[in-house]
């Protein structure tokens, strides 16, 4: 190991650039994986959530719709299968919303506790309880938002130019839920309804209206189906089940994947290029050594094993240093955006040990060329060299 590490210093600056080559694609590759973790993250906990329910909006997206009857409950409960139904509203936090975001914006939603016995998602609690049937003008307020809003138990929150009591506190859950404030349906609708337009409101009543529902399935029922027969049956409504859930999902995060997919291949190529440029170059000069070792009885597999873990090792350090620069970017940003309740970068175990075992395995691959010529050098000739 000691003669390998000093045939690495040999050429100090072009190790350097070679390592550096492999740290810049390890690198870009963490920070993005970062976020690919995030994504997955907050997909799971929605297909977790939507896994048993229908989802019931005005259009063919299952997160924005228009105003709906509250009536359209009634009729969604007439449908064989259909265990029941909850009213919902889901609204920005702010009226306002940044342009700049990750996932869904913050939240307002509301809580149903007819049927709260039906929810199969659980929610716990780091601080407080859960919403109680009359309290008016209360929330309970989601992991990401607590610096965001300086949320505390019995303290208050400003919500679109009013204050709110907070009850309770969410534990983290890394889905949707977590930069969201929960308030009753009566106060979401009164917060819904003012963000319509005057010819709408001058039509219905606070009351009347919400932009969704939450369709719970008799056990037995497949949810997919189920919704298939609600868009059959009731007209004015769009109804998903979890089939479209993932299908949408699908088709947002493609493209990123695919981003995702082209910085490992052009990471692969770079730096296996490079790793490759320097080890062939490496060899050349140090042909008489070569042709030493072979003379005194060094036997093929030895010489291609140096080599090999030369090679690896500068993908091993590329990769150690491109995976400490990427957490300590991820911790950076993080840190920077977590008052804003913006966390977009989730670096987990699986990130790290793919990173390193990626740079390394690829500085072997990359090094099997050059320990190749290397025992194909002919003794005579290289005994000649120098």
């Amino acid at each position: 190991m000691i003669e390998i590490l000093k045939n690495m210093s040999r050429r100090k600056t072009r190790t350097v650039l070679t390592i550096f080559g492999i740290t810049i694609g390890i690198f870009a590759f963490t920070v993005m994986g970062s976020m690919a973790e995030k994504i997955s993250q907050l997909v799971n906990g929605g297909t977790e959530y939507y896994s048993d329910k229908v989802i019931v909006t005005q259009g063919e997206s299952m997160f924005i719709s228009a105003p709906l009857s509250i009536s359209k409950a009634t009729e969604i409960e007439t449908i064989d299968g259909v265990a029941a139904v909850s009213p919902s509203i889901y609204t920005t936090l702010s009226k306002e919303v940044n342009a700049v975001s990750f996932g869904p914006p913050d939240g307002i939603v509301s809580e149903d506790f007819k049927n709260r016995h039906l929810e199969s998602f659980t929610l716990t609690y780091a601080q407080g309880r859960a919403l109680q049937e009359g309290d008016v003008s209360k929330v309970v307020v989601g992991s990401d938002l607590v610096k965001k809003l300086d949320a505390s138990i019995g303290g208050t929150v400003r919500i679109r130019d009013k204050d709110y009591q907070v009850v309770g506190i969410l534990n983290k859950t890394l889905t949707a839920p977590d930069n969201t404030v929960t308030m009753t349906l009566a106060d979401a609708q009164k917060i819904y309804y003012g963000d319509l337009p005057e010819i709408v409101q001058a039509q219905t009543k606070p009351d009347d209206i919400v932009n969704g529902f939450t369709v719970y399935v008799d056990s037995g029922t497949d949810p997919d189906a189920l919704a298939n027969k609600i868009n059959k049956q009731i007209s004015g409504i769009s109804a998903s089940g979890p089939q479209k859930f993932q299908d949408q999902i699908a088709a947002a995060t493609g493209t990123f994947n695919a981003i995702l997919f082209g910085i490992a291949l052009i990471s692969l190529i770079v730096g296996g290029l490079s790793v490759i440029n320097t080890m062939t170059m490496s060899i050349s000069e140090r042909i008489r050594e070569i042709g030493i070792k072979k003379a005194i009885g060094a036997k093929t597999r030895d010489i291609m094993t140096e080599y090999l873990i030369e090679a690896g090792l500068i993908g091993l350090i590329g990769g150690l240093v491109g995976l400490g620069l990427g957490a300590l970017t991820v911790a950076m940003l993080n840190s920077a955006m977590e008052e804003s309740g913006n966390v977009i970068f989730l670096l987990t175990p699986r990130i790290a040990i793919v990173a390193v075992t990626f740079s390394t395995v690829l500085g072997v691959l990359a090094g099997i060329y050059p320990a190749y010529y290397a025992v194909k050098v002919n003794i005579v000739n290289a005994l000649r060299e120098g």
